[in-house]
């Protein structure tokens, strides 16, 4: 395996920004694609639990249906592809023994020697003190595999548009997740920038490292 040259990784990361207007007709590969969903496969998350479905909407009706819950932005319709984001909204033992189990086939191992573990999981999040706010962690770890899909795209010079801006509850109503145990929290467009998206060509804002990084 071939280590990325830091330079590559800094430059691609000032290229990266928010692209309000891409262009419709470039598509993303389907080899390029396989590696962007992969990064939302491989994201990490505590326990490595998981507690998440991604939605790739391609139907442009759908999308269209959802154009208006989003604020109106147009990537919504015009991005190659677009991701919906959705937690799991109350851990259970059924999501729990599905992890134990692929750990064990992965890994090879007695799934009695994991009893531990999965009581120490059940003890957290399904009927301990923190199963009140499961929700809330849930959507934590899925922003954490958004912000490994931006990145990916970014090195592999991908457009992105992380979006909050969408109502979430009517997002469910459209995608049929109610009564599921996931709801939206969040989307991603991904494609290429038009040509005219002025947001390209305007310098980064961001604070010094001195205001946001310490060392103690």
């Amino acid at each position: 395996m071939n280590r990325v040259d830091n330079q590559v990784i800094h430059e691609h990361l000032n290229w990266r920004y928010a692209c309000k207007t891409f262009d419709p007709s470039k598509k993303i590969r389907e080899q390029d694609w396989n590696v962007l969903s992969e990064s939302l496969r491989l994201a990490a998350s505590s326990y490595g639990l998981q507690p998440w479905k991604f939605l790739v909407i391609q139907d442009p009706e759908i999308r269209k249906q959802l154009l208006p819950l989003s604020w109106g932005q147009t990537p919504v319709t015009d991005a190659s592809h677009f991701v919906v984001l959705t937690y799991k909204e109350k851990m259970d033992e059924n999501h729990i023994d599905k992890f134990i189990h692929t750990m064990a086939t992965t890994r090879g191992l007695d799934p009695a020697t994991l009893a531990g573990f999965k009581k120490m999981m059940m003890g957290d999040l399904v009927t301990g003190p923190r199963s009140e706010s499961v929700s809330t962690w849930a959507q934590r770890q899925t922003y954490i595999a958004m912000g490994s899909f931006l990145t990916t795209a970014a090195l592999m010079e991908i457009d992105t548009l992380p979006m909050e801006g969408l109502d979430p509850i009517a997002y469910d109503k459209v995608l049929g997740l109610t009564g599921t145990g996931y709801k939206t929290v969040a989307a991603i467009a991904a494609g290429y920038r038009a040509a005219d998206d002025k947001y390209q060509t305007l310098k980064k804002v961001r604070f010094d490292s001195s205001d946001v990084i310490q060392y103690r």
